[in-house]
C-alpha cells in the first residue's frame, strides 16, 4: 500500500428496497478495511463513479439481465479506476481501467468479476465512461443497428440531453438525419440545437409535444429512439411513418413510479405502418465494442460529435446525484469524483 492510500475503502451499500422516488435513507454509508488482493486479482481505486438510470431497477430487483441486488450488497455502479496493485500480467500497476467497480474507493478484480476492461490513459474519464462507454455504445448500437438511419429520415429522440441520447443524435446527423430532441429545460434545448447541432428540439415540460411534432414531423416519425416510455412514447407512436423503428432504449419514467404501469395505447400504429418496435441490452454488443469505440473516436477527433458531463465531487455525494439524476438535473452523462 502506497503512502497516499487511505486506510479504509468508504462504500455505499444498498439499505432498503426504494419506494416511489429513490431517497437518501435507500443507502448504507460504510468504511471498510482495504481488500486484499489473491493470485491473478488487482486493486483499483476509483477515479470516476457513474449514475445511470438502470440502478433504479437493480435496487429493486427489477433488472433480470444481472445478478440481484440483496440489501448489504455494496451498491452497483460503473466507473472508472486506477490499478494500485496487481498480480496480473494484463492489468499493471498504474493501468486505467473501466467497468463495474460500484459505489466504493476500492474494487478488487481479477479482470472478469468483475468485468473491468483498460482504456487509454489519454482519454478522460467522463469520455471513457460517457461517449466512449456503456452510454455511448448504447446509443450507437441502438441508433445504427436497431435505428437502421438513412439519409433523409426523421429521427426523434426523447431524453435527448442525457448521455444517452445526446450521443444518438449526434450520430443520426452524421447520417444525413432531420434529429428532434426532447428535454426538460430551456437551457438544454439550447444545447442541443446550438452546441450538438440537432435541428429542433422540444421542452416536454413547457410545449405541447404532440403539437410541436405535427408541425415538425409532417411525414411522420422514421425512427423514435425512447429513453423515456411513458406519455411521450404514445405520442410519439401516433405519429410514426410507414415503416418506422422504434428503438426501446430505456423508460425513465417508469422507473419510480409506485402503481401499475399502463402499456401503450397507440402500439398498434406499429401493425398499420408496417413498423418495428424492439429493444435491447448494449451487454450484448460487447464483442463489437472496439469496433464501435474506434469509430466514434474518428468521430469525436473530426468534431462531429460534442460531449458534455454533470461531474458532482465528493464521494459522500453519490446517493443525492442518483437522485438528481431522476430530477433531471444532468446534461450528458451524469457522474462524481469521489476524491
Amino acid at each position: 500500500m502506497s503512502e497516499t492510500e487511505p486506510e479504509v475503502n468508504r462504500q455505499f451499500l444498498l439499505a432498503a428496497r426504494p419506494k416511489g422516488l429513490v431517497k437518501e435513507s435507500d443507502f448504507e454509508y460504510r468504511e471498510s478495511p482495504l481488500p486484499e488482493i489473491g493470485p491473478g486479482e488487482v486493486l483499483i481505486r476509483t477515479t470516476r463513479i457513474s449514475l445511470d438510470p438502470s440502478m433504479r431497477g437493480q435496487m429493486e430487483n427489477r433488472a433480470d439481465y444481472v445478478a440481484a441486488l440483496q440489501i448489504g450488497d455494496v451498491m452497483r455502479a460503473g466507473g472508472t479506476g486506477t490499478v494500485t496493485q496487481s498480480n496480473h500480467p494484463d492489468l499493471p500497476v498504474g493501468a486505467t481501467v473501466y467497468g463495474t467497480l460500484g459505489m466504493q474507493d476500492y474494487a478488487v478484480s481479477d479482470g472478469k468479476n468483475p468485468p473491468v476492461r483498460p482504456y487509454d490513459a489519454s482519454v478522460e474519464p467522463e469520455q471513457a465512461l460517457g461517449v466512449l462507454g456503456n452510454t455511448g455504445m448504447t446509443a450507437y448500437f441502438g441508433l445504427l443497428d436497431l435505428g437502421e438511419p438513412k439519409s433523409g429520415d426523421t429521427v426523434v429522440i426523447s431524453g435527448a440531453a442525457g448521455a444517452t441520447g445526446s450521443v444518438a443524435g449526434q450520430i443520426a446527423k452524421i447520417k444525413g438525419c432531420k434529429v428532434i430532441g426532447m428535454a426538460g429545460t430551456d437551457e438544454k434545448c439550447k444545447w442541443l440545437t446550438e452546441e450538438l447541432g440537432f435541428d429542433e428540439a422540444i421542452n416536454y415540460k413547457t410545449e405541447d409535444v404532440a403539437a410541436r411534432l405535427d408541425a415538425l414531423c409532417p411525414d411522420g416519425i422514421n425512427i423514435y429512439f425512447d429513453n423515456v416510455g411513458g406519455e411521450i412514447l404514445d405520442i410519439c407512436l401516433e405519429r410514426i411513418a410507414m415503416n418506422a423503428r422504434v428503438v426501446i432504449c430505456g423508460g425513465i419514467s417508469r422507473y419510480n413510479a409506485t402503481g401499475p404501469i399502463p402499456g401503450p395505447k397507440n402500439y398498434f400504429n406499429l401493425v398499420f405502418r408496417r413498423a418495428r418496435m424492439e429493444g435491447f441490452i448494449v451487454i450484448d454488443y460487447v464483442s463489437r465494442f472496439p469496433e464501435a469505440i474506434a469509430e466514434m473516436k474518428a468521430w469525436i477527433d473530426q468534431g462531429q460529435i460534442k460531449t458534455n458531463a454533470t461531474v458532482i465531487d465528493g464521494f459522500e455525494n453519490l446517493p443525492k446525484a442518483l437522485i438528481k439524476l431522476f430530477e433531471g438535473a444532468n446534461t450528458g452523462k451524469m457522474m462524481v469524483n469521489p476524491t
